[in-house]
């Protein structure tokens, strides 16, 4: 293929008169124009591709909705609206001393948690970071792991005076893959997301693995509870500020958590719990239209990206919005144009050629590069990739990352109106708890949620505000495992 592009480009050698500043002065002069008409038209179609009409969003919120009421209907569904046995907001009068510990898409954390009432807290954490052998290694390794992790942070706060010696401390686990749960220290893992696949860990009761581990390594903690970021997020949101009626994670994956009325969820009613009593559900709606593929409007590079997956047909609208996805799309389109003699003309490509070589984080760079020639475009391509980039080029590439990120952001919002109108919240109107590197670190990703519930809503859209959330997977986990504690120690559902 590069043999062929560099004859392209010398296959016309120019007339013996030309001088060498000629050329370059018309190569200067003349190749950013065509290559710009070349960019405008390409640019074109991806627009055609990547653009969500407000009407498509009402539809897929629509669709949305139907299949979270299913989810809670029945069991086994493809969103599967995992009721967590997390019972109603926290009173923020909670108090004590907790461990959190969260197995995260790329580091595992272990937090300290002290609860002083109020609505205040403390927190001492540490993080290792996970390597990707890990991610596919045994399971119960991966959690003798965390264990071991856990042992080496309590043994220095018991040196330092921070925890009690011989206290056995009551311990949330944050494990944020989709767990089938019928009480809350217990979970099966349904499947890895976020590209884990340790295998022998699938169907098993991840708190029953960790638990040994923990026995492994005379860790002296109790799991009380077991929870997902979305629902510490959900929890720990609510604790700062009360409005928080909806938490979402838009990260290297993407989740949401809400707090449902048991008597709206139809597959629970046989454990007797007070129908009025709410219960946080979480969604794990990533998975929306999965395997069917009817409602979202996927690309050809979504369906590369989808086949080539380690769980083809899965995770549908994670693979449209997520943070690990965004710039395998970008990079998608990208070979495409090289395949083409589009860019890079007679350049060496093979490095933006390896898959997943082009991060998600480059995109927030692109769009947010203050300079008119793009430096930091400049940078991204030819430190990372050694490719140069003429400026049509780094136009393109910077009108290409806001319709990815874009998508992104608006997808998002029908996540987020679809339990808005479920829960009948619109009028009211709600804070929406929201985190993960997406919502943190990506320009104007909030702004383009915003903006697209107001094309979903009208006006109305603007009473749903999203804001930065309080930590889930490290205070919210703590919280869980104090509410868990006071709730177990009142007698109230001791068995779920």
């Amino acid at each position: 293929m590069a043999a062929a592009r560099q004859n392209s480009v010398s296959g016309t050698p120019p007339p013996a008169h030309t001088t060498l500043a000629y050329t370059r002065t018309s190569e200067v002069e003349d190749l950013p124009h065509a290559t710009k008409k070349k960019m405008a038209d390409h640019l074109r179609k991806l627009e055609a591709m990547f653009t969500i009409t407000p009407q498509r969003m009402r539809m897929i919120v629509e669709a949305f909705k139907e299949t979270l009421e299913n989810g809670l209907a029945k069991p086994g569904q493809v969103v599967p609206m995992i009721p967590t046995y997390v019972f109603g907001w926290p009173t923020a009068d909670e108090t004590g001393e907790f461990l959190a510990v969260d197995l995260g898409g790329t580091n595992l954390r272990v937090c300290l948690v002290r609860l002083t009432g109020g609505g205040k807290f403390e927190i001492t954490q540490s993080k290792y970071r996970l390597t990707e052998e890990q991610k596919q290694d045994d399971g119960q390794k991966l959690f003798d792991f965390c264990g071991e992790c856990l042992k080496a942070f309590t043994d220095a706060n018991i040196e330092s005076g921070e925890i009690q010696k011989d206290k056995i401390l009551p311990l949330g686990f944050t494990f944020s893959y989709p767990c089938s749960q019928d009480r809350i220290d217990h979970g099966e893992l349904i499947r890895w997301t976020k590209g884990f696949g340790a295998p022998n860990t699938e169907g098993h009761d991840v708190v029953a693995m960790f638990r040994k581990s923990l026995a492994l390594h005379s860790v002296p903690a109790e799991v009380v509870a077991l929870t997902c970021d979305t629902t510490g997020t959900l929890i720990a949101s609510h604790y700062v500020n009360p409005a928080t009626k909806i938490a979402c994670i838009f990260g290297t994956g993407c989740n949401a958590a809400y707090m449902e009325r048991v008597g709206d969820i139809p597959k629970i009613a046989h454990l007797g719990i007070d129908p009025n009593a709410e219960m946080a559900i979480n969604c794990e709606w990533g998975a929306f239209d999965s395997f069917e593929h009817e409602n979202l409007p996927r690309t050809k590079y979504d369906v590369i990206i989808d086949e080539k997956s380690n769980k083809p047909g899965e995770q549908a609208f994670e693979k449209l919005i997520s943070g690990r996805y965004l710039g395998e799309i970008l990079r998608l389109v990208i070979c495409q144009l090289i395949d083409e003699g589009t860019v890079f003309l007679g350049q060496n490509t093979y490095k933006i050629e390896i898959a997943y070589s082009f991060d998600t984080a480059f995109l927030s760079l692109m769009e947010s590069d203050p300079t008119d020639e793009l430096l930091m475009i400049i940078g991204i391509f030819s430190h990372f990739f050694a490719l140069e980039t003429t400026l049509a080029e780094r136009q393109f590439f910077r009108a290409l990352a806001k319709l990815v990120g874009r998508r992104a952001a608006r997808l998002s919002a029908c996540g987020i109106a679809a339990i808005v109108s479920k829960m009948g919240y619109l009028d009211e109107g709600c804070a929406v708890g929201a985190d993960g590197s997406l919502y943190n670190k990506y320009p104007g990703f909030a702004d383009r949620i915003h903006e697209g519930l107001v094309d979903i809503f009208g006006e109305k859209g603007r009473n749903i505000v999203t804001h930065h959330a309080e930590d889930g997977s490290g205070i919210g986990s703590a919280i869980v495992a104090a509410m868990t504690k006071i709730r177990k120690d009142a007698g109230l559902y001791p068995d779920l």
